[in-house]
């Protein structure tokens, strides 16, 4: 299924999701409005989009409420990915956080419902199950938050469903499991594990991993996440509207068997990379053991049919860093 000829906004288009989706989108004609304040997100990972006329780049903040009407106005559906993510910043600095991805959401999503937007589609976590310990993990069966980041999403999912009742705005939230691929940043003190490792092992660096390498998580490669994003904004099926749903490959992987598959398809550029021993370190505050999702629902209502498995991804996202980061050996 494919989105074609439509207006959209993709806030935190700049960044690692949104600039992917902004590709995505322009390639199938779609005019694409692209709003970020840059803080974490990357100009270079636009350059492709500003190569199209039908591509807008709007510089600003979605905790100003002007902007984002600024910034809504004329669109039909938008795809909400901004949000300051990472478990460990969030305890760090909460308030910033429940800011930008409370407030800020909240300020995207009034100023739809102004501009009659007809479809919100946004970015939920895995985050929301908390301390559950079920698994697989299901959309209807959720434990307490761990951490201010999981409270913010959770917030995100609750005002989605009470403006979907109040205003009959379209609402789907997709609930991400660990995210990675190309333009995923290696850098920074809040960098996700997987493009860390790369670079990290691409620097002839010995990786740390947090714990004893037992923890588990549903990597899910990026072509998956861009998938669920257009099927949720061009789904007819009403049944499918106004819900979250988990959005992943439904398999795991523990960080040990994540590093060396890492390692393993590195040393193919760079044998060297073989002797390159990995350490350990203290288990990571906030951090729930184990992730597993069940992507029934979507693929019910959705027809999400994930193409890409954990190593599919290893090798697609370890062959663009290759090309596309210098090393700094």
């Amino acid at each position: 299924m494919q989105l074609e000829g439509r207006k959209v906004l993709v806030t935190g288009g700049a960044g690692f999701i949104g600039s992917n989706l902004c590709e995505l989108l322009l390639e199938s004609s779609n005019e694409v409005v692209c709003f970020d304040n840059y803080s974490t997100g990357k100009r270079e990972n636009l350059e492709i989009c500003f190569d199209y006329n039908s591509f807008k780049s709007i510089e600003g903040d979605i905790r100003d409420i002007e902007t984002c009407r600024k910034a809504v106005k004329g669109t039909e559906i938008v795809f909400h990915q901004a949000a300051l993510g990472s478990v460990p910043r969030s305890l760090k600095d909460p308030i910033t956080t429940n800011e930008v991805n409370v407030s800020g959401f909240l300020n995207v999503l009034q100023a739809s419902v102004e501009s009659s937007v007809k479809r919100f589609i946004y970015a939920a976590s895995s985050s929301t199950y908390g301390d559950s310990t079920e698994l697989p993990k299901m959309e209807e069966k959720i434990g307490a938050p761990l951490s201010p980041y999981a409270v913010t999403k959770y917030v995100n999912e609750l005002y989605a469903s009470v403006f979907s009742t109040s205003y009959g705005i379209e609402t789907l939230g997709l609930r991400y499991f660990n995210v990675f691929g190309r333009k995923q940043d290696p850098d920074g003190a809040y960098a996700a594990v997987i493009p860390k490792f790369i670079q990290t092992f691409m620097d002839h660096r010995s990786p740390t991993i947090n714990g004893d390498g037992s923890y588990s998580r549903d990597f899910t490669y990026i072509d998956n996440v861009l998938q669920a994003n257009i099927l949720a904004a061009s789904t007819p099926n009403e049944e499918a509207l106004n819900s979250v749903y988990n959005v992943a490959y439904g398999e795991r992987n523990n960080l040990n068997q994540m590093v060396e598959s890492i390692k393993k398809a590195l040393t193919k550029f760079d044998p060297e990379i073989e002797n390159v021993k990995i350490n350990y370190g203290p288990f990571r505050k906030g951090d729930i053991p184990h992730s597993l999702a069940s992507i029934e629902k979507a693929k019910l209502l959705l027809g999400y049919d994930p193409s890409h498995s954990f190593e599919q991804g290893i090798q697609e996202a370890i062959a663009w860093y290759w090309n596309n980061i210098t090393t700094k050996k």
